[in-house]
């Protein structure tokens, strides 16, 4: 590793006190890639870096990959020191047969059918001290949601989820008020006009997430006339992820708790 003569020194100096510890940290995040940072699989190059960086390791999308391809990310992640994999967007019969090469393999794997959402490796322990509210409009958004709220509890945060709440029976909301106004961050799920994130960030003190869906009639052009509502909400403090992004929603709202 051409940087491996620069991270000894950086190490001698935090032994002898020429460098703060989080200095050294800062350094160490922002250290020039070298090729050994690297894996090259030839179809995937894999990010070993990324971790130091950015807080938390790569993320494998797992649609238009094969079985196969995903099976030799995922071992090679591991091998280097990777404790657990979050894998999104994997279709079931792909899950089927990595469900079966894991068990080859005695590498735990766990799938969850209605988000597409796979973990390879250990499960992480959920910080119960605080949680993030997932909510949809309506019972169809619930994949996205789900996606929302397993890739939290991937990385430690809880979820709570508040299904099937939209503004046409807006009671439903009002009778949910306590458990909408503790949570740390909200995420608001909904096709159709998209506007429950204006209702619950008029609601809240906290940073709101709006995830728009492809749910709806033909006027709602696959998510765009929720994408266009969200974007122009009257409610401060709302953010806006792209159409059935769960799983952006769901990193960034663990980022803004962990932060």
């Amino acid at each position: 590793m051409e940087n491996l003569s620069e991270l000894k020194e950086l190490f001698l100096d935090v032994q002898q006190n020429k460098i703060s510890v989080e200095d050294a940290l800062t350094k160490v995040k922002t250290l020039p890639f070298a090729n050994s940072s690297i894996t090259d699989l030839g179809f995937a190059k894999l990010d070993n870096h990324r971790k130091f960086r950015q807080g938390q390791g790569e993320v494998i999308f797992g649609s238009g990959k094969t079985p196969e391809q995903i099976f030799e990310i995922v071992k090679n992640f591991l091998a280097s020191g990777e404790s657990s994999i979050l894998i999104t967007r994997l279709q079931t019969e792909k899950a089927k047969i990595l469900t079966q090469k894991f068990l080859d393999e005695k590498i735990n794997f766990t799938y969850d059918e209605v988000s597409k959402i796979a973990v390879a490796g250990r499960s992480k322990k959920i910080d119960s001290s605080c949680y993030v509210l997932v909510a949809t409009g309506g019972t169809s958004d619930i994949p996205v949601a789900e996606e929302a709220a397993l890739t939290l509890e991937f990385f430690g945060t809880k979820a709570e989820r508040l299904y099937d709440v939209g503004v046409a029976g807006i009671h439903r909301i009002f009778s949910n008020i306590e458990k909408i106004a503790n949570a740390k961050v909200v995420i608001a799920i909904a096709g159709m006009e998209g506007a429950l994130a204006s209702v619950l960030g008029g609601l809240v003190s906290v940073p709101v997430i709006a995830v728009p869906t492809s749910i709806g009639y033909g006027a709602n052009f696959g998510g765009v006339s929720a994408l266009l509502s969200m974007l122009n909400s009257c409610a401060s403090g709302v953010s806006v992820v792209n159409i059935d992004n769960g799983f952006g929603a769901g990193f960034l709202a663990n980022r803004i708790v962990s932060g």
